[in-house]
């Protein structure tokens, strides 16, 4: 037996026909997992449907001696999120893992980038990954147990012509760090993976090659799997972090505040925040808020002294 076995555990991976979900769904279910792989087998663009993706690794799982389904709903609607966590209840009775990597990328920046842009972007990212979380949330609390991984990315960095992608992936952080503050008292964990591979959306082949190219990184989908994994996992210990694999590196990645620029005599002015620029930035002694209220506590301790009872802890 495995140390980090799903035995007994139902996990439904978004997006795994291809790529890094397939990865994911292929490890959960050599772990133990039932797994529902859910693809709606469209182009990297999101256009189109193709149920071949999804049967294809469903078929792989079960010649390994793995337990799995197909599905091809879309996770844009909130219709298609009901179905794919319906499939988990349906075949396997329970849903315990989300695992929400579906995703698309249509290549555009400022000013090229239109509406339709941005909102297909967001459809996909983030409102699949809250149509899915939200069908799952009844069965998590009802349960008193859930696990689920958002996908962000290092797009929400900067990268041209990458606006609509960078928005909806930074908009899933914010849906994780609310999730989390609402399953704390269930016992469901809500993490983030910002995965670096070389998939057909991040810049690869069609088909991820099995082996390393002469003069370039190897950075196959199956190196970011294990993290994954592990948030997936009932041991996992955090809630609301987000962290990065790929290509043997793992690493977490946060947001975090400096102490910044107090100013104590009257009403600043342009010219206080011009004269204290350096104090502003000046990185040390950063903190990293767990949430709002952290965050609201250490920016407005300056205006409660030590002692008194109103002090931010």
């Amino acid at each position: 037996m495995s140390e980090f076995s799903f035995e007994g555990r139902v996990a439904v991976v978004t997006g795994a026909g291809r790529g890094l979900g397939r990865a994911y769904a292929r490890l959960l279910a050599e772990r133990g997992a039932q797994v529902v792989v859910n693809d709606l087998g469209g182009s990297m663009e999101g256009d189109g449907a193709d149920e071949g993706p999804a049967q294809k690794v469903v078929g792989e799982i079960t010649a390994a001696g793995g337990t799995a389904v197909a599905d091809t709903h879309d996770v844009a609607t909130p219709e298609g999120g009901a179905a794919i966590v319906g499939a988990a209840v349906e075949h396997f009775g329970r849903i315990d893992v989300l695992v929400n990597n579906a995703g698309i990328i249509r290549w555009a920046g400022l000013p090229e980038a239109d509406a339709d842009n941005l909102e297909r972007h967001l459809a996909v990212h983030l409102t699949g990954s809250f149509n899915t979380l939200r069908a799952a949330w009844p069965h998590f609390v009802g349960q008193r147990y859930g696990r689920v991984v958002l996908t962000t990315s290092s797009g929400m960095f900067g990268l041209p012509d990458n606006l609509g992608y960078a928005a909806a992936k930074a908009g899933t952080v914010g849906l994780a760090r609310s999730a989390k503050l609402a399953g704390e008292p269930h016992g469901i964990k809500v993490n983030l993976i910002a995965p670096a591979a070389m998939t057909r959306m991040g810049g690869g082949p069609e088909e991820e090659p099995a082996e390393p190219a002469a003069g370039g990184p190897y950075m196959p989908s199956d190196a970011v799997a294990p993290m994954v994994a592990y948030l997936a996992h009932e041991d996992c210990p955090v809630s609301g972090e987000i962290y990065t694999a790929g290509a043997g590196r793992f690493a977490r990645l946060f947001l975090a505040s400096t102490p910044g620029y107090v100013h104590r005599d009257g009403s600043a002015a342009v010219e206080d925040v011009a004269k204290n620029w350096e104090a502003i930035n000046d990185e040390t002694g950063y903190y990293v808020p767990s949430d709002l209220m952290a965050w609201s506590g250490a920016f407005l301790r300056h205006q409660f002294p030590p002692g008194t009872d109103t002090a931010a802890s």
